[in-house]
């Protein structure tokens, strides 16, 4: 009965679609029941394509968070590497500027002893280094070698309590003695008359006098003072030109204008001089360097 009925049902269709009505009636309540059963398939997919997707941006997440840490390090680095070849530049140029024979350093260790400024750096007597020497960066006077050893040198800053430079003030040629303080910042202009023509603001420079230090290099700027009259001398101060807490490399100069040099290390030689030029072996070093004694 159940085929004779479909039959029947078919053939009514195809000739006169008299079912057409009844099947677009049949469809509204049917179709709902095609998505329902097809629903829980649908959410599967996509619940799965949710874990896959959040799996992924997760890890991928994690990746860029390390090579973000990575970048930040490299960046460090790289910071430091350009402040150092800016740093280097400037003594470099500064060395050709001034004319002397030079050496670059590298600062080893400070001594914090109290009102003791002392810094140690990697260049000795095997590189021609003596006492007394002068030492500079890319600003100004530093101070002068206290003490040479082999591998390394001692140099004891403008502003340590025993140390004193004679300097002038660029303006006017007015000669003063610069006297350390104990602090980085600060040196001490003592003996200077209450009617002295110094003012805030001017530049101190070497004068030359003593021999030590060649004329001409920047030393400090006079910090502001209110002259007393009731008082014969004045108490002024000045603030280093060089930047004597924030070294990393500094210059030791060599005032003589025949170079000096070991077997082992050569210095740079001056634009002006020939390459041809012979340097002093080992055994003439001493005598080539007035002042200077054998470790």
């Amino acid at each position: 009965m159940a085929i004779i009925a479909s039959v029947t049902l078919l053939i009514t269709e195809h000739r006169n679609h008299q079912l057409d009505p009844l099947r677009a009636t049949l469809s509204v309540a049917v179709d709902p029941l095609k998505y329902l059963v097809n629903l829980p398939t649908v959410f599967i997919e996509q619940a799965a394509y949710s874990v896959s997707t959040y799996s992924s941006l997760k890890k991928e997440n994690t990746r860029l968070r390390e090579e973000q840490f990575i970048d930040k390090t490299r960046l460090l680095k790289f910071d430091s590497l350009e402040k150092e070849n800016i740093r280097l530049r400037a003594l470099l140029e500064n060395s050709f500027k001034l004319g002397e024979q030079m050496l670059i350093a590298e600062l080893l260790s400070i001594n914090t002893a109290p009102y003791e400024n002392i810094v140690v750096v990697n260049k000795g007597t095997r590189f021609g280094v003596h006492p007394q020497q002068p030492v500079l960066d890319a600003n100004g006077v530093v101070g002068q070698v206290f003490r040479a050893l082999p591998f390394s040198s001692e140099i004891m800053l403008i502003t340590d309590p025993n140390h004193a430079i004679p300097v002038q003030v660029n303006r006017n040629g007015l000669l003063a003695i610069a006297v350390g303080s104990g602090q980085l910042n600060r040196l001490n202009l003592p003996f200077l008359p209450n009617n002295a023509d110094i003012r805030p603001g001017d530049l101190l420079i070497t004068s030359g006098l003593g021999g030590t230090f060649p004329s001409g290099y920047p030393v400090a700027v006079v910090d502001d003072f209110t002259p007393m009259s009731n008082k014969p001398f004045v108490n002024i101060t000045a603030t280093p030109k060089a930047m004597l807490d924030r070294n990393r490399e500094l210059l030791i100069v060599w005032s003589d204008s025949s170079p000096v040099s070991l077997s082992t290390a050569q210095l740079p030689k001056k634009p002006s001089e020939s390459p041809s030029d012979a340097l002093p072996a080992d055994s003439e070093l001493n005598a080539a360097t007035p002042g200077r004694k054998t470790p």
